[in-house]
């Protein structure tokens, strides 16, 4: 009886553990699969028009340019990898300069993102209105080109207001009245490609209370305002490169 009773429990552990076994395969078939694989950062290049307000004059450094500190601010997080922008900038430089300016240079690359800040200079040198309004049109259509014909690529930085600083404030009221005058027209062409517009003309005019806003030359933005202007833009530019 003792004997048979032994089989017994011997036979039942058999069946127990090959009960186990099957349980241990099916789930190990059952189970998802994960990937490991960490994603790479976004790698990007960057294509920046304009005039002194995109190089930085007025004994600005390099590093505290407007477009050198958006691909910072933006690289400072680790989803990017945006190289050193490129600069078609002059001291000086109105549309129809940076017209010229645009057909000497050798643009041969698809850039991610692309931005466009003209028209003081127009201003400043009394051109037409008309002048502006056609040749912004055909700067920004070029600007929709170095960004492989993808308007989502492509942003535009309104006019700052200089009437607030120490150069212009003898003429500040009718250099405000110009300066938005301007800006209503390249504001108008740009919504109407549906690109994106930033209006970082009430941050310039924040110099007129804060001295830390205006570079050594008492007329251009310091670094500190384009950190502000920076601020104002980061969230949107950082988006097109995830589109």
């Amino acid at each position: 009886m003792w004997e048979l009773f032994k089989h017994k429990m011997a036979f039942i552990g058999v069946l127990l553990a090959a009960f186990l076994f099957w349980s241990c395969e099916k789930e190990k078939e059952e189970a998802p699969v994960v990937d490991l694989q960490i994603a790479q950062s976004i790698s990007f290049n960057y294509l920046a028009l304009g005039d002194s307000y995109t190089i930085g004059t007025g004994l600005v450094d390099e590093h505290e340019r407007y477009p050198i500190q958006l691909i910072d601010s933006i690289n400072k997080s680790s989803m990017f990898d945006g190289s050193p922008p490129r600069i078609i900038a002059r001291n000086g430089w109105t549309t129809g300069d940076l017209l010229f300016g645009t057909d000497t240079a050798t643009i041969d690359t698809t850039y991610q993102l692309v931005s466009l800040l003209i028209g003081v200079n127009n201003q400043f040198q009394n051109r037409p209105l008309d002048e502006y309004s056609e040749e912004f049109e055909i700067l920004l259509d070029r600007a929709i080109q170095y960004a492989g014909n993808d308007t989502s690529r492509v942003f535009v930085l309104s006019i700052p207001d200089y009437g607030v600083t120490p150069f212009g404030a003898s003429n500040a009221e009718e250099i405000a009245e110009e300066i938005d005058l301007f800006n209503s027209v390249n504001q108008s062409i740009t919504e109407s490609y549906g690109i994106s517009y930033f209006n970082i003309t009430p941050i310039s005019r924040m110099a007129a209370n804060d001295s830390s806003l205006i570079a050594p030359d008492n007329l251009h933005p310091s670094g500190e305002m384009y950190s502000l202007w920076v601020g104002e833009m980061l969230e949107i530019v950082q988006s097109k490169l995830l589109e």
